[in-house]
């Protein structure tokens, strides 16, 4: 049973990190699975992964959460982007994220990942330049949010997937180590 739940996990693992690329809550998912894994596969198990792995997921979890926003913010704020602006980023990055994982680009493997986070960006771009718009502020103003959305979309989807790449690869690493 130990290696059906090994193999449940690793597919789980990584169905966080695609999640965490479409800007849903996948690093969570990681920690959320690993701690079930360790609840399940008692300490003395050949596969099983200690609560001090958790632990160190959660802090990557938080991190990961920290340098996406950081991203994000820091990119609308900067560019002196409205509230109503970053919320419809939000929606848009997702929206994109969703669309680009079904449109792809013809790249093997990485083609609906490089997709999704550009589409992401695309979205953030889209819902940051609406929502200036919307909020009355003149178009070259609303360009300027919506391109720095897009840069912190971008930076901050690949930080945070770059830190659910290391999730995965220090539970996968405990698990067998």
């Amino acid at each position: 049973m130990e290696y059906l739940y090994a193999v449940l996990l690793i597919v789980v693992l990584l169905s966080g990190c695609v999640l965490t690329l479409l800007a849903m809550p996948g690093n969570w998912l990681i920690v959320t699975a690993v701690a079930g894994y360790a609840w399940l596969v008692p300490g003395e198990g050949r596969l099983a992964i200690g609560w001090e792995v958790v632990g160190v997921l959660v802090l990557l979890a938080v991190v990961g959460e920290a340098l996406e926003f950081l991203a994000s913010a820091l990119g609308a704020a900067k560019a002196g982007g409205s509230k109503r602006g970053a919320v419809l980023a939000m929606v848009g990055s997702m929206v994109g994220a969703l669309i680009g994982l079904f449109v792809g680009i013809p790249i093997p493997v990485v083609g609906p990942i490089i997709a999704a986070v550009l589409f992401a960006g695309l979205g953030a771009f889209g819902g940051a330049l609406l929502g200036e718009i919307w909020k009355g502020r003149e178009f070259d103003k609303s360009w300027q949010v919506g391109k720095a959305a897009f840069c912190g979309r971008v930076l901050g989807s690949v930080a945070k997937t770059a830190v659910g790449a290391v999730m995965v690869g220090v539970a996968i690493a405990a698990m067998v180590l």
